[in-house]
């Protein structure tokens, strides 16, 4: 294992724990001396990571301290273009232009070893195409992200339009359909709505109360205890 490879997990290693670790166990878990861990400690120290502690004692990372991609593993370069490939395939076009950026920045930090295994991807994502979308997904984004009410005109299973207030809080995906899932103030519950059903969307400028964590636990809690009920 490389210097910078064994540096990254260290600092992984310190990240899972949120008090002292005495440094016989980070040498167990990074398969490494003591000796070794003392000197990578302070090589991290040295680079501006905000490690405390000492030898007898112990060390814990303080928060707010990131290295940069010193190293990927092959299984993880696939997995971030596996990502990107369904990014661009399912998702709006802002989100597909974010993962190509994504890529872009990550090749741009790669050794030249590990440039050419980010491309040399042995997987695909088919281009199945979604149901087209009227409205413009990047405004159901920034209605979650800000926790704003939407008010939507939505056309149902029997093509009966509906005029809704919803609080947005969870973009779903399912195979090429996609889902948002919202409060409805109309029929005073959680509904899942089709976004290509959906006509019409304005985004308001009033914020829904609560949170959208909240929303969503809640929600989950619903969904969880239907499908008990339905397998019980």
């Amino acid at each position: 294992m490389s210097r910078s490879h064994r540096l990254f997990d260290l600092m992984q290693i310190l990240r899972r724990h949120h008090l002292p670790v005495p440094g016989t166990q980070l040498a167990r878990e990074a398969d490494v001396s003591l000796r070794t861990i003392r000197r990578d400690i302070a090589s991290l120290q040295a680079i501006g990571a905000d490690i405390e502690g000492e030898p007898g004692v112990g060390y814990v990372l303080k928060p707010g301290f990131l290295l940069p991609p010193l190293m990927f593993t092959e299984e993880e370069l696939h997995a971030l273009m596996l990502g990107a490939q369904w990014v661009r395939q399912q998702t709006d076009g802002n989100l597909a232009s974010a993962a190509q950026n994504l890529l872009a920045k990550i090749e741009a930090v790669l050794p030249s070893e590990l440039q050419r295994q980010l491309y040399d991807d042995p997987f695909y994502v088919s281009d199945q195409q979604s149901p087209p979308d009227v409205i413009d997904l990047a405004t159901l984004r920034q209605a979650i992200r800000e926790q704003k009410k939407l008010t939507i005109s939505y056309r149902d299973v029997n093509d009966a339009d509906t005029g809704r207030t919803i609080w947005p809080f969870l973009l779903g995906f399912d195979g090429p359909k996609r889902y948002l899932a919202a409060w409805c103030e109309l029929r005073q519950d959680f509904r899942v709505f089709r976004t290509d059903r959906i006509q019409h969307a304005e985004l308001l400028s009033d914020r829904y109360p609560g949170r959208r964590r909240d929303l969503y636990k809640r929600w989950r809690s619903q969904v969880e205890k239907a499908e008990g009920l339905q397998s019980g």
